[in-house]
């Protein structure tokens, strides 16, 4: 399964409804606007209660480091590094989900709670909580709730958090500089034109005479 690909398709969908739903009620437009840079300590276009706000919320920690681990294994199985760019943890997506968790409290009992479910089941199954599993054995615990539609009834709350999980990952890793960049989005740049291709002139028995080739087609990129 390629992860990223399908993780590019989700962002469409279901991952960007997440925080782009609550992104909607307007009492919260001006808390969730851009995480991603608070996370990262920028304030971008910024009231004076806003700032004040997100800062307040950026030092909060509510996550232990066992937690965070946890998180930061999760988010490297969920989007890893590859020849494209890098992981999850590499984008700052775990300090993006404690964001996101102290600036959206309802997110808080899920999150904690499906990792305390993820231990129990490694324990059970490996006699090793998640952190402490080898990688392969953390594949095999993931594999169980990463497919909705195949996993066993007794897997339902697991997938509810991995759910949940995979969508603050992907909304967090392609928010960042680096999943935009991952994504290939070159933002508002200017329009180079060189013609009609040669195909479309030969089905209608046209083309440029030298004039036009030199002066209207072919130009200098570098100055332009």
């Amino acid at each position: 399964m390629d992860r990223r690909e399908s993780l590019k398709a989700l962002l469409v969908g279901s991952v960007s409804t997440v925080v782009l739903a609550d992104a909607c009620h307007p009492k919260e437009k001006t808390k969730d606007e851009l995480p991603n840079e608070t996370a990262s300590g920028k304030d971008v276009d910024r009231m004076a209660e806003e700032k004040i706000y997100n800062k307040e919320i950026a030092e909060k920690k509510f996550f232990d480091e066992s937690e965070m681990l946890t998180i930061t294994l999760l988010g490297d199985i969920i989007i890893p590094r590859d020849h494209i760019s890098g992981s999850a943890s590499d984008a700052k997506v775990p300090e993006f989900i404690e964001y996101i968790v102290n600036d959206m409290p309802e997110h808080q009992t899920p999150m904690r709670g499906g990792i305390r479910w993820l231990n129990i089941q490694c324990l059970k199954r490996f006699n090793l909580d998640f952190n402490t599993c080898s990688p392969a054995q953390r594949l095999e615990m993931v594999d169980e709730i990463a497919y909705p539609a195949k996993a066993k009834p007794e897997m339902k709350s697991g997938v509810a958090f991995f759910n949940l999980m995979r969508n603050l990952t992907a909304t967090g890793f392609y928010t960042s500089k680096m999943g935009v960049e991952d994504v290939g989005y070159m933002g508002n740049k200017p329009n180079f034109w060189n013609g009609v291709p040669d195909d479309v002139l030969k089905q209608y028995n046209l083309s440029y005479s030298e004039k036009q080739l030199k002066e209207c087609i072919s130009y200098d990129l570098k100055k332009s």
